[in-house]
């Protein structure tokens, strides 16, 4: 008679792999040296909170700690200690996740008061083998105001025989009082050198040739998780069957752009070469890399080639070949330039996922940067200015004529008398802002339809415009003695030549761009740049706006 032994069911390396010792627990040494000392002199607390984002070891380091505090040692005799024995019954119990005095509850699916009241009744009893009846809490967060109300008092003074730990990924969303009653630990993200080597540790125990590349892209899309990154390396060994994992396969398994294709991109924004980008935007889009995903690349290269100008030295997690390529754009490139593209991917990133054709707002971004790559730097420019003009850096012996001085008007604009009348009283600005705020149509009239002639005592004096509507002075003066209290007269005198002030305004803008156009650094400047073309000033410029004109793309 024989036996048939089945093989035993697969295990995902995110579990197969978890950390069972604080010695196997990678990136947290300040939380091992801080557990080990209060180990070592017995000032253990009654709670801890363990802090982090998703898959850095939260939960695992609940256990361990479970483990720290029951171990009895392989005679039996011993006590708590940093380096559990994983022979002893408590500690084998609590690894197989079935101790009964190691209680473990998943707050996202037991959120009220009545599931705290069955911890706070079970505390009042001794645990029933081990040292210390210790209650894991995962998600603690998602416990409710109530709940929480609840398990004040026992977490404050709870019996020397009852141990709290508390995992969250959003410890912002604790009460302040639950969290004055623990020692908190913030689990950092394991860096992506870190990473890397642990997870070829890994794919070497599990006889898996991984290409280097593929390992760092790995670590990468990992984001400071081992489970994700694990996850992602249980995918990619999947994927590759009994071959090796390649970081081709890898790029291609998570949607992200060749490397070989973000590097020449890279290299021909970097040489405003604008035919030469969109034809490497063209290839990656036929090669399957999302737009999204283009734009998030480049943005990762300009980050690194940041880091590396800043730092001087190269994440070793990147290959060889683009270490070379990452040192090289730093030694040229300042940090002007590096901030200019990253603001210009950054905005078109965002731009690329609310774009109804991704594809054609990632060419679009792309080409921004080409153009942006090729603009002169600041210095360079004064520069160019300086060798054209032959000013240096002293300023001219004869300033330029200035426009006359503005007039602040309602409108927020300045509003200057040129070639006409001038405006007499000291009131015209006040009538305008008094009507603005109350009456806003005949604000509007009085300053683009009105010319006011003058502000005298209690008498108004407009310039007669047929686009003024019917009893349009009637209405003013109405105003005006009400406002103030006093009866007022508005007339209006046909034939008077006063210009408005709308027409003040445009008459000083156009003085102001024909000076604009005489400047010796205007002219300059339009020498370098042909294309361009003197635009107007915004509104909030200081001064007198230009006619507003066409924009060269």
């Amino acid at each position: 008679m024989s036996l048939l032994l089945e093989d035993p069911p697969y295990r995902v390396l995110a579990r197969k792999y978890r950390p069972a010792t604080f010695a196997e627990l990678i990136g947290q040494d300040a939380l091992v040296t801080t557990l080990a000392n209060s180990i070592a002199t017995n000032r253990l607390a009654q709670a801890w909170l363990l802090t982090g984002v998703r898959g850095v070891g939260k939960t695992s380091t609940a256990r361990i700690i479970a483990k720290a505090l029951n171990c009895v040692g392989q005679d039996g005799q011993g006590g708590p200690t940093v380096t559990p024995c994983e022979v002893c019954a408590n500690c084998t119990a609590i690894s197989a996740g079935h101790h009964l005095d190691v209680i473990e509850m998943d707050a996202a699916s037991n959120t009220g008061v009545d599931d705290i009241r069955e911890i706070i009744e079970g505390v009042r009893y001794a645990s029933v083998s081990a040292r210390f009846k210790i209650h894991i809490i995962d998600e603690v967060h998602m416990l409710t105001k109530n709940a929480f109300n609840a398990l004040l008092k026992t977490l404050e003074e709870p019996p020397a025989h009852v141990k709290f730990i508390f995992a969250t990924t959003e410890v912002q969303k604790l009460p302040a009082t639950i969290l004055s009653r623990c020692q908190r630990f913030d689990l950092k993200r394991i860096p992506a050198a870190l990473l890397s080597s642990h997870f070829a540790a890994i794919a070497e125990a599990e006889r898996v040739a991984v290409e280097p590349e593929a390992l760092a892209q790995i670590a990468r899309a990992a984001d400071g998780s081992v489970r994700d990154g694990l996850s992602i390396l249980d995918q990619a060994i999947a994927r590759a069957g009994t071959g090796p994992v390649t970081a081709e396969a890898v790029r291609d398994m998570l949607g992200l752009a060749e490397r070989g294709q973000l590097t020449a991109l890279m290299e021909a924004i970097l040489e405003a070469d604008a035919d030469k980008a969109l034809g490497r935007c063209a290839a990656a889009h036929d090669g399957g890399t999302e737009p999204s995903a283009l734009i998030g690349g480049l943005l990762d290269l300009v980050h690194a080639i940041t880091r590396a100008r800043l730092a001087k030295e190269i994440d070793p997690a990147h290959g060889e070949t683009d270490r070379a390529l990452l040192g090289r754009w730093a030694a040229g490139l300042d940090f002007p330039a590096l901030h200019r593209l990253w603001q210009l991917l950054l905005k078109g990133h965002a731009d690329v996922g609310i774009a109804p054709n991704p594809q054609q707002a990632a060419e679009m971004v792309v080409l921004r940067c080409v153009h942006g790559a090729g603009l002169p730097s600041p210095d360079d420019l004064l520069r160019l200015l300086n060798q054209q003009t032959g000013a240096g850096n002293q300023a001219p012996s004869q300033p330029p004529a200035q426009p006359p001085a503005p007039a602040p008007t309602s409108a927020g604009a300045t509003a200057t008398v040129a070639a006409a009348a001038p405006v007499t009283g000291f009131g015209a600005t006040e009538l305008l802002a008094m009507f603005e705020g109350r009456e806003p149509l005949l604000a509007r009239h009085l300053h683009d339809d009105a010319a006011i002639i003058e502000v005298g005592d209690h008498h108004l004096r407009l310039g007669n415009s047929k686009r003024l509507p019917p009893g349009f002075a009637e209405d003013v003066r109405q105003r005006l003695s009400e406002w103030t209290g006093t009866p007022w007269r508005v007339t209006i005198e046909p034939g008077n030549g006063t210009p408005t002030l709308r027409e003040q305004q445009l008459a000083a803008a156009s003085l102001a761009r024909s000076q604009a156009e005489t400047d010796p650094m205007v002219q300059a400047l339009r020498q370098a740049f042909p294309a361009s073309e003197l635009l107007a000033a915004s509104p909030d410029t200081k001064g007198s706006p230009l006619p507003p004109t066409r924009r060269v793309a």
